[in-house]
């Protein structure tokens, strides 16, 4: 696994890879996202860690940009209606092994698709549904599983 990259949010509003000694911009750190390089983001002056908001940064920026939205007003709302609540453990714990299942489901579906040969490609259908089934049911045991007292 390769080093963390520590970037620094100058007051200025610019940011600066101390890895490789340059400024980047938002959609180069959106990159190192995409590419699953490790990083974190500080406050120059205080050394605050910030990752999430530039993270959250870079979400608005897409959200509010020419392209289709990910997240619709009503999931925005159900976002909002968990902060503070008893169940917003619970509500991030599902969103996370929500992700993580959709996550394996495009994994497990790239693993059929780049595959050179498929004998009997009904077979591999239902093998791949048997699996997301699988991972799904994990999940969901999970999720509703009452924790020990």
């Amino acid at each position: 696994m390769s080093k963390e990259i520590l970037i620094k949010k100058y007051p200025n509003r610019r940011l600066y890879d101390t890895s490789a000694s340059c400024y980047i911009t938002l959609d180069e750190v959106r990159s190192l996202v995409v590419d699953g390089s490790p990083f974190k983001v500080v406050e120059k002056k205080t050394n605050e860690d910030i990752t999430r908001n530039i993270l959250l940064q870079i979400i608005m920026d897409y959200e509010s940009g020419d392209g289709e939205p990910m997240f619709s007003s009503d999931l925005l709302i159900s976002f909002i209606r968990n902060y503070g609540e008893s169940t917003q453990d619970s509500f991030t714990s599902y969103l996370e092994q929500s992700m993580d299942f959709f996550t394996q489901q495009q994994d497990i579906l790239r693993d059929h698709i780049t595959k050179p040969t498929i004998e009997n490609p009904a077979e591999a259908l239902m093998d791949m549904g048997k699996k997301q089934f699988d991972l799904w049911q994990q999940a969901q045991k999970q999720f509703f599983t009452k924790p020990d007292k």
